[in-house]
């Protein structure tokens, strides 16, 4: 069981994902003089970041003990995530913890926020992964309102995105770095609950390449231990 607890944790999160977007798709009325409606959005918004999270944790191989769920978990995560190639991410990413804040870095840039989300950007997204993104669009439009579509299925991985790039990129690695941080990287104050709000503990990023081999839900552990 404890050896298995990163697997449980993945399929909670990916099936709390599955059911919440197909019950949204499905039953819940869009009323856009609720405030149920900008929760759900946001609430969609939290499980996909939990969703690349995941991916992510496979990459460094501690979501299982078993290599091939462990591959495979990230690769599933990784397509529900706009179609991501998960072979590709490893690759960028292994490349952003040997290279960090360098010219070699993929995930680095030295521009303002925009110049630097779109750089990440062109990384990551690919004309294949557009092309799905629009036909999947598309053919739920056949079976569920458009705006539900739009709002809890489109808009959350849009704001995901933004939300990842923000809290687990862009703050952790801009500006300068004392010669003694090794990591290059920041980390917000610790503060658990916004900690996990924001990007589920990936705010802690220098103690995430301090300790790259720890998961996600065991980072405020490694927070606790540093002060940086």
């Amino acid at each position: 069981m404890k050896n298995n607890k990163g697997l449980y944790i993945a399929l909670s999160i990916i099936g709390l994902w599955f059911i919440s977007v197909a019950l949204l798709l499905r039953s819940y009325p869009v009323d856009f003089y609720s405030p149920l409606t900008y929760f759900f959005v946001l609430l969609q918004s939290h499980l996909y970041t939990g969703i690349f999270i995941t991916a992510h944790d496979s990459m460094h191989s501690v979501v299982s003990p078993n290599k091939m769920v462990n591959e495979w978990i990230g690769r599933i995560c990784a397509a529900i995530f706009a179609f991501n190639f998960y072979d590709n991410l490893l690759k960028k990413h292994h490349e952003h913890h040997r290279f960090v804040g360098t010219d070699k870095d993929p995930d680095y840039h030295g521009g303002n926020f925009w110049l630097w989300y779109f750089s990440f950007a062109k990384q990551y997204i690919n004309l294949w992964q557009i092309l799905l993104m629009a036909v999947t669009y598309n053919l739920l439009k056949l079976v569920f309102p458009t705006e539900n579509v739009i709002l809890f299925w489109m808009l959350p991985s849009i704001i995901a995105t933004f939300q990842l790039f923000y809290f687990g990129t862009y703050l952790p690695h801009r500006g300068e770095h004392a010669p003694e941080n090794i990591h290059k990287s920041h980390s917000q104050r610790k503060n658990h609950i916004w900690a996990f709000l924001s990007c589920y503990f990936f705010g802690y990023h220098y103690e995430h390449h301090h300790s790259p081999r720890t998961p996600w839900w065991l980072l405020h552990k490694e927070k606790e231990k540093n002060s940086v």
